[in-house]
């Protein structure tokens, strides 16, 4: 489905342009009024506007929602290797304005349809110093927050470019009280892997984003950014109080950016919800700012959940290189594709069953030849005659130049066996990813630098052509390109599971409460739950509850969900096994029923192409209960609700074992008190009643 309008008018919003004008000249000195151009353009609901003037020939921009200022002004510009400083003596030429309108529809995703409404207004910037360079700048303005990119036109002034920093801000508007953040640091060791911290805004140093605030009146913004191609990943950095800059991930050339234009920028996005549920029903922005599909067979991929070869590592029971240890053996692998065929999981990640682990900087890696343990035409031919599939592993740590040499020799070996997705992972620290120039020369580079935005991408598209769906680890962040790239099907960028395991610190119970108003405004995390053991490393217990971990595959989003747990764990808790079986993993659509950052969530999703609902509520490790309003269920249907919660006494100051399972009729307009214990949750289904 792809109805759309897309044309040429004048905004129909003027009200709403003039406040953002007013507001905008306000802050600004006398010359301004005097001399300066502002172009203005707000959304189709007239609540969201974006203006872009020049104060004394700096260009810079505001956001205001309702006439009220979310950005203040806030400077743009570049630096430019070898051409200085591009922000000084620049004139605004005319606006154009264009308005689009379109329904599109995911391959599978949180929702199946996804509204595109936009006002878009463009802006040439034009220097008149120096060469009189122009930069064009373009801003979409959604009913729910602004992206705005620049576009550097062909010209012989400014053809070969070459980016040093960019220069945009963003400098939050205070309603008079605290601005509150959720943010990870960026540019440190660990990459995304940090548990995220929240403290005043002004307290904020480098983060990566998307970063979450939230003002006293309430109002919620998040800054990210949508579309990441072809340029560095940004970090945001506080300059003073509560302006923040972008900073642009390192390169190991002089500059961090390198194009040859005509080329346009990512989106850089500010995103607004009254709520934090209405943050996360907004960030189906992202995915509108990028391109559609470029691939038109999408049939040999079903989202699905996996088991595999994986926890027994986290554990410590089982290595990823050969020897006494050997997790991926013919042997074990076998049993996982029983396992998986007998309780209707779709494949199999194995991991490790592939030469040169564990290698420094992963030279040894070879990605089409199999351990002396591991048989991968036997496993692929019983998987097959199973009906399970392999999913595949491509471990690099790191090492991109190596992977990109042994790329299609890889991507051949899979398609050659049946496996049709493949979990790919770049461990090693931050500015340690290792490359090759064309004369040998190796090369260190960013894991969200220029160079790895390309790498990503490249592997998306070889993998498309091999009809394989790719599960990045250690990736760079989610910018919305599984639009354009479909196979891009999930990726980690965040604490997963495995860190339960090792317990350094383990996630605390208000991490996914965190992650669903932060990471996952920019797309699927690939948390791997299902720890029903509820146990890591030498018996370590896990702060989560049974109920909590099933609750995460609603709540926490992926179009394939791994049940991690051994299967031998699976065995001692049926009630939990069998919610699992039964939770799918593509929605019809989505809602937010209720919830606050780092405290808890109620999240509601339909099965795609049926009529039963799933919910998914956690809690911090406060205790709380929850009245749910079943009102967004069809009137006139009756239901048959099924419920895993948290047990009395349960918790994890409790019996973190202490779960219910029970069956209750419901209809629309019902309201169910439902407890969630100290670190728990509870699960649900809503069938239509027979």
């Amino acid at each position: 489905m792809n109805n759309q309008t897309s044309r040429n008018r004048p905004s129909p919003t003027l009200l709403g342009s003039v406040l953002a004008l007013g507001v905008t000249m306000g802050l600004h000195s006398a010359a301004a009024a005097r001399d300066d151009v502002t172009h203005s353009q707000c959304s189709p609901d007239a609540r969201v506007c974006f203006a872009v003037t020049t104060v004394d020939g700096i260009p810079s921009y505001t956001v205001t929602r309702d006439g009220r200022q979310v950005i203040a002004p806030s400077a743009l510009g570049f630096m430019l290797r070898g051409a200085g400083k591009w922000q000084h003596g620049v004139k605004l030429g005319e606006a154009t304005r264009t308005s689009h309108t379109e329904t599109w529809e995911q391959p599978w995703g949180e929702s199946r349809l996804v509204t595109n409404d936009y006002r878009e207004i463009r802006v040439p910037m034009v220097e008149q110093v120096r060469d009189r360079r122009t930069i064009e700048l373009v801003a979409r303005v959604f009913d729910d927050g602004v992206g705005f990119r620049f576009e550097f036109p062909e010209q012989a002034q400014l053809a070969d470019v070459r980016i040093d920093e960019e220069l945009t801000e963003f400098d939050l508007a205070t309603d008079g009280g605290e601005i509150e953040a959720w943010w990870i640091p960026g540019g440190e060791w660990n990459r995304y892997e940090y548990l995220y911290r929240n403290t005043p805004a002004r307290e904020v140093g480098t983060a990566h984003t998307p970063i979450t605030f939230r003002r006293a009146d309430g109002l919620h913004i998040a800054i990210h950014e949508a579309a990441l191609v072809d340029y560095a990943a940004f970090w945001l950095q506080r300059v003073e109080g509560q302006r923040f800059r972008t900073r642009l991930a390192p390169s190991s050339q002089p500059w961090k950016v390198r194009r040859a234009a005509p080329f346009a920028t990512p989106w850089r996005t500010v995103l607004i919800g009254e709520d934090a549920p209405a943050l996360y029903a907004a960030a189906d922005m992202f995915l509108n700012l990028n391109e559609p599909s470029r691939i038109d067979d999408l049939d040999w991929f079903t989202p699905h959940k996996y088991v595999g070869i994986w926890w027994g590592m986290h554990l410590d029971i089982w290595s990823w290189n050969d020897g006494p240890k050997h997790g991926a053996t013919t042997e074990n692998a076998l049993r996982y594709i029983d396992f998986a065929a007998e309780h209707g999981f779709g494949s199999v990640l194995i991991e490790g069953w592939n030469r040169g682990w564990w290698s420094e900087s992963g030279r040894d890696f070879r990605f089409a030849e199999a351990y002396p343990d591991f048989d991968m035409d036997r496993v692929a031919a019983y998987a097959k005659a199973k009906g399970v599939e392999i999913m595949g592993h491509h471990e690099t740590a790191g090492n991109a130049g190596l992977y990109e040499r042994q790329l299609e020799d890889a991507l051949d070996y899979y398609a050659a066996h049946g496996v049709r997705s493949v979990k790919t992972g770049y461990v090693a620290d931050a500015g340690m990813v290792l490359r090759e120039d064309p004369d040998g020369t190796e090369q260190w580079e960013y894991h969200d630098g220029q160079f790895m935005v390309r790498h990503h991408a490249h592997v998306a598209e070889r993998a498309a052509e091999h009809r394989i769906a790719i599960n990045a680890h250690e990736p760079v962040k989610d910018t919305g390109l599984r639009r354009t790239w479909p196979n891009l099907v999930t990726r980690e960028g965040a604490r997963g599971t495995e860190y339960m395991a090792w317990g350094a610190p383990p996630n605390p119970p208000d991490h996914e409460p965190t992650l669903l108003f932060t990471r996952m405004l920019s797309g699927p995390f690939d948390l791997t739950p299902g720890i029903v053991s509820l146990e890591g490393r030498d018996g370590r217990p896990l702060p989560n509850t049974l109920a909590r971990q099933l609750a995460d595959y609603v709540a926490i989003y992926s179009p394939i969900q791994m049940a991690a747990d051994l299967p031998e764990n699976y065995a001692r808790f049926p009630d939990a096994l069998a919610f699992i079986e039964q939770v799918p993993v593509d929605w019809e659509r989505t809602r937010v029923l209720a919830g606050e950052i780092g405290e808890y969530a109620v999240v509601a999703r339909q099965r795609r192409g049926g009529e039963d609902w799933w919910i998914g509520g956690i809690t911090d490790a406060h205790r709380r209960e929850i009245a749910l309003d079943l009102a967004f269920l069809p009137a006139g249907t009756r239901y048959m609700a099924e419920i895993w919660r948290d047990g009395e006494g349960g918790g994890i100051e409790g019996d973190r074992f202490a779960m219910v399972r029970e069956k209750r009729p419901v209809r629309a307009g019902d309201r169910l008190i439902l407890t969630m214990e100290h670190g728990g949750g509870f699960a649900m289904s809503l069938r239509p009643a027979e």
